[in-house]
């Protein structure tokens, strides 16, 4: 057959990356709300996922981490594949980027759409995905630039003759370190510890929702075995 020419590779990586995803839908959309603010109302909010047409809307009416957001855990173990989550904003789902995209890729991994109204950010749709993908990758960059600048100031510090680079005082920079990086499943609270040049029971003592943030790096409330 003439004037055929098979894809490359990267063709196909490329055209991967811009199917829509789930590539089966139920037109079944279901809508999560929560406040920030012990004052806030959901009047909003809900009055957006209704209009997107969101035949359920689960909302959480007090601001809290993910543990504490039992709406949010419902409303993961409601949605079933084809389905599509809509949030009124990218900040009233995930706690931070790193939270936002692990969520995402669960979502993505039970075949169920994600939709954002602020943003709009529609995971069902080729430009959408290819959105997704960016966060994920800007994620990670973030990450590496982080370990990056930590091990260039501790040895930044030892050429200067402070043997171990443990500092005597914690600051909040060394604090936003660690919290970036304890979602990360690739770094155990030790490594994440020697990296930033001081012991894992400081972690402990100075970052209180440390264990739910170590817990966030694999998103239980996502788990389909809840229904």
């Amino acid at each position: 057959m003439t004037g055929f020419r098979a894809c490359t590779p990267l063709e196909d990586a490329q055209f991967e990356l811009l199917v829509a995803e789930p590539a089966v839908r139920t037109e079944i959309r279901l809508g999560y709300a929560r406040v920030s603010t012990g004052g806030q109302k959901l009047d909003r909010q809900i009055d957006a996922l209704t209009a997107a047409g969101c035949r359920r809307i689960f909302a959480d009416k007090k601001s809290g981490k993910n543990d504490l957001r039992p709406e949010l855990k419902a409303c993961h173990a409601f949605l079933a594949p084809g389905d599509t989550l809509v949030v009124p904003a990218l900040d009233r789902y995930g706690r931070s980027l790193q939270d936002l995209i692990a969520m995402v890729g669960e979502l993505r991994k039970r075949e169920i759409g994600f939709t954002s109204l602020h943003e709009n950010l529609d995971t069902t749709t080729p430009g959408g995905r290819l959105v997704s993908h960016v966060f994920a990758a800007l994620a990670e960059f973030i990450r590496e630039l982080i370990v990056s600048g930590t091990r260039e100031g501790l040895a930044a510090a030892r050429a200067r003759g402070k043997v171990g680079g443990r500092p005597t005082v914690v600051d909040e920079k060394i604090l936003r370190m660690a919290r970036d990086l304890l979602p990360n499943p690739e770094h155990s609270i030790t490594s994440i510890a020697k990296m930033l040049g001081v012991s894992p029971g400081t972690l402990y003592n100075h970052i209180p929702d440390l264990r739910e943030l170590r817990a966030s790096r694999i998103p239980t409330q996502l788990e389909a075995d809840v229904r």
